[in-house]
C-alpha cells in the first residue's frame, strides 16, 4: 500500500481595502529586508578579516526602522520579523557554502506574506 500525498491550492481575491493592505506589506517588508542587508554588508566589509569581531555584531531588528519611517507601524510585525528571519537564512546559507550572496529585493522580486 503506497502512501499518496494531497495538496490543495487556493486562489484568494481580496477587496481593495486588502489589496491595499498587502500591497504596503509587500513594500515594508522589501524596505526592512534591503535596509537591514545594506548594514549587514557594511559590517561584513569593515571586519571581513576580522571573524571574531565578525560574530561578536550585533544585527538590527526591524523596531529600530519604525522610529525613522513611521508607516512600518501599519503592517504586520510578524511580516517584518520574516523578513528578518530570511535574512539571517540567506547570510547562514551563503556561509556554510549552500547558496550565494543575499542580494537586495526589487518590485520584481517574489513577494509572498
Amino acid at each position: 500500500m503506497t502512501k499518496q500525498n494531497k495538496a490543495f491550492k487556493f486562489r484568494l481575491l481580496p477587496n481593495r481595502e486588502q489589496a491595499v493592505l498587502l500591497a504596503k506589506t509587500f513594500g515594508c517588508v522589501r524596505l526592512v529586508y534591503n535596509k537591514m542587508l545594506a548594514e549587514r554588508q557594511a559590517t561584513y566589509a569593515k571586519y571581513k578579516d576580522d571573524k571574531e569581531m565578525l560574530k561578536k555584531q550585533k544585527f538590527p531588528t526591524p523596531a529600530k526602522y519604525k522610529d525613522e519611517f513611521p508607516f512600518l507601524k501599519e503592517v504586520d510585525s510578524l511580516a517584518l520579523a520574516n523578513a528578518q528571519m530570511n535574512l539571517q537564512k540567506a547570510y547562514k546559507n551563503f556561509f556554510e557554502g549552500n547558496g550565494a550572496f543575499p542580494k537586495f529585493k526589487n518590485r520584481k522580486s517574489k513577494q509572498s506574506y
